[in-house]
C-alpha cells in the first residue's frame, strides 16, 4: 500500500466516524493482544487495548473529545475493569469543581470588563518601542492566564493587538516591518498565555491533573498546595516570560528602537475610552482577590524546618478544600446586583453556558482512565518495565521526561496527556525507588511548553486564525520556545525539588 493510499484512508476515516472508529478499535485490539502474549494478566491487557483506544479517539478526534472522555463510564464495567460506581465517582472530583469555579470567576471578570483595562493599563506602561511593546502583551497575557483560562487570555489580548496592529499600519509602518511585528506580537501573546498558566494550580489544566491524581495516587503523603506550587511555579514562568521575550524579540526576530506610532497612542485612547473603574468592576475584582488570598493561604506552607500555618488549620476548617472556596465565591457573582445590567447580577447562568463544560467531561474521563490504570494493575505493569532506567542519573531522567512530554503535546491534547502519563510515573517512581514528584511536576509542566503547531493549544490555534501567522513561522519559532522550555523547567524544578517539595535527588 502506498503513502497516497494510507493518505486516503485516514482522510476517510476523518470524515466517516465508522471507519475511524473501527480503525482505532483494530489497534487497540492488537495493541491488547501483544500485552497479553507478552505475560500481562488477562485483565491488565484489556486495560492496555482500552487505554489504547482512548488515546487514539482523543489523538484522531474521530468523535469528539468530550465524548471519548464518557467511555469508561460503559468499556469499563462492560470488561470488568472496574465497576460503574468507582468509575463514576472519578467525574466528580474536587478538582473539576475547582476549576468550574475558577471559569465562572473568570467569566465574572471578563463580563465586568475589569480584565480588559488591566491589561491596557499594563501595555499602555512599557511603550510603543516594538520590542517593548511585545513586552507588554506578553506581561498582560501571562498576568492574566495566571488566574482565567488560556484560551479566554487570549480572546481577551486578541482585540486590542488587532487594534494595536491596525494604529500601526494607519501610522504608515512598511508592510514588512508590520508583518514581522505582527508574528512576534501574536506568537508573544499565544505563547505568554501558556507560559502564565504554569505559576499557578489554576492556571492551566493539565496542573489541576496533577493536584487531583498526586492525592490519589499518593495518598501517604501530604497533598500539594497552592501556595506551594506557587513557590515553584510563580519564578519558572517569570523567568521563562523574560527569556522568551528576548528569544522572540533579539534571537527570533529583531527590531529597531523608534517608536512604532510616532505622535498617536491607540493603547492611550483605549485606555481613556473606558472612563473610571465602575462598581462592578471593583466587586468583581475583590471577590476574586479574596477568592486567590484564600486559594493560596489555606494549606500549611513547610520550607524546611518552617511551617507556616494556613487558614484551614488555624480554624479547624479542615473539610473545606480549593474547590470549596471556588465554588462561594462564584455563587457571589450570581447574588450581587449589577449597576451594568439594571436587572440582573454580576454574573448570570446566561454566560455561564459558555463554560467548557467538555473540559470539565475530558477531566473526568482522565481521572477514569487513572483509576482504570489502577485497579487493573497496568500501572504497576508498565512502572516494572520502567525499572530498566532506575539506574540512570536523576538530571536526565527528568529532561528525558520533559523533552518526550513537550513534543508528545504537540499532537495531543495536554490534559488527555498528563491525565494518560501521571499514574504510570507515579508507578514507575515508585518501582525505581525515587519520589514520584521527581517525575510527576516536570511532565505536568511540559505539558504546557508545547509552542511549535496550532494543534497544540487553543492560544495558538486562535493566533493562527487571525491570519498573522503561518505555520512554518510558529514552527520556526516554537521550537525555540521547545527547547527552552525542557531546559527551564529540567534546571528551575531541581532547584526548588528539595526545599520546597521535600524531594531527595
Amino acid at each position: 500500500m502506498g503513502l497516497a493510499d494510507k493518505k486516503k484512508i485516514w482522510s476517510r476515516a476523518k470524515t466517516d466516524p465508522r471507519i475511524g472508529i473501527t480503525l482505532c478499535a483494530a489497534l487497540a485490539l492488537i495493541l491488547g493482544l501483544a500485552a497479553y502474549w507478552t505475560g500481562m494478566p488477562g485483565k491488565t491487557a484489556i486495560m492496555a487495548g482500552l487505554a489504547a483506544f482512548m488515546a487514539v479517539c482523543w489523538v484522531t478526534e474521530v468523535v469528539p473529545i468530550p465524548v471519548t472522555s464518557l467511555f469508561p463510564l460503559a468499556l469499563f464495567p462492560l470488561f470488568g475493569v472496574a465497576p460503574l460506581d468507582e468509575v463514576s465517582a472519578s467525574y466528580g472530583k474536587p478538582v473539576i469543581y475547582l476549576f468550574l469555579g475558577g471559569f465562572l470567576l473568570a467569566l465574572g471578570l471578563q463580563r465586568s470588563g475589569v480584565h480588559r483595562r488591566i491589561a491596557l493599563w499594563i501595555v499602555d506602561h512599557v511603550g510603543s518601542q516594538p520590542s517593548r511593546l511585545i513586552l507588554g502583551f506578553m506581561l498582560a497575557s501571562a498576568g492574566l492566564s495566571m488566574w482565567i483560562s488560556n484560551t479566554a487570555t487570549v480572546l481577551v489580548m486578541l482585540p486590542i493587538a488587532l487594534a494595536v496592529l491596525q494604529e500601526a499600519k494607519h501610522s504608515g509602518v512598511s508592510k514588512p516591518a508590520l508583518s514581522k511585528f505582527g508574528v512576534a506580537l501574536m506568537l508573544g501573546i499565544a505563547y505568554s498565555a501558556d507560559i502564565g498558566g504554569m505559576a499557578t494550580p489554576v492556571g492551566t489544566p493539565p496542573n489541576l491533573v496533577l493536584l487531583q491524581l498526586y492525592a490519589e495516587l499518593v495518598p501517604n503523603k501530604p497533598p500539594l498546595g497552592f501556595g506551594q506550587w506557587m513557590i515553584m511555579g510563580l519564578p519558572l514562568s517569570a523567568i521563562f516570560l523574560s527569556c522568551g521575550w528576548l528569544l522572540l524579540t533579539r534571537v527570533v526576530f529583531r527590531f529597531p528602537r523608534e517608536s512604532l506610532f510616532g505622535e498617536t497612542d491607540v493603547i492611550r485612547s483605549a485606555r481613556e475610552s473606558l472612563g473610571i473603574i465602575r462598581r462592578d468592576e471593583w466587586i468583581t475584582v475583590i471577590v476574586f482577590t479574596v477568592a486567590a488570598v484564600l486559594w493560596m493561604t489555606r494549606a500549611d506552607l513547610t520550607l524546611g524546618a518552617l511551617t507556616i500555618p494556613g487558614w484551614q488549620s488555624l480554624f479547624g476548617l479542615d473539610l473545606m478544600g480549593d474547590a470549596s472556596v471556588a465554588i462561594a465565591a462564584a455563587a457571589v457573582l450570581f447574588m450581587i446586583p449589577s449597576t451594568d445590567h439594571p436587572g440582573e447580577t454580576l454574573l448570570t447562568w446566561k454566560q455561564a453556558r459558555d463554560i467548557p463544560w467538555g473540559l470539565l467531561l475530558l477531566f473526568g474521563g482522565g481521572f477514569a482512565l487513572a483509576k482504570g490504570f489502577e485497579l487493573s494493575g497496568l500501572s504497576e505493569s508498565i512502572g516494572v518495565a520502567l525499572t530498566a532506567f532506575k539506574d540512570v542519573h536523576p538530571i536526565v531522567l527528568v529532561a528525558t521526561v520533559c523533552l518526550f512530554i513537550t513534543f508528545l503535546t504537540e499532537v495531543t491534547s495536554n490534559t488527555a496527556t498528563t491525565s494518560l502519563i501521571l499514574p504510570i510515573l507515579a508507578e514507575a517512581s515508585r518501582a525505581m525507588g525515587i519520589d514520584p514528584l521527581l517525575l510527576m511536576i516536570p511532565a505536568t509542566l511540559s505539558a504546557s511548553c508545547a509552542f511549535m503547531m496550532p494543534v497544540a493549544s487553543p492560544t495558538q490555534a486562535i493566533v493562527f486564525g487571525s491570519g498573522y501567522v503561518s505555520i512554518r513561522q510558529m514552527v520556526r519559532a516554537g521550537i525555540w520556545f521547545n527547547l527552552l522550555g525542557v531546559f527551564l523547567v529540567t534546571v528551575i524544578f531541581l532547584l526548588v525539588a528539595k526545599p520546597v517539595f521535600g524531594i531527595q535527588w
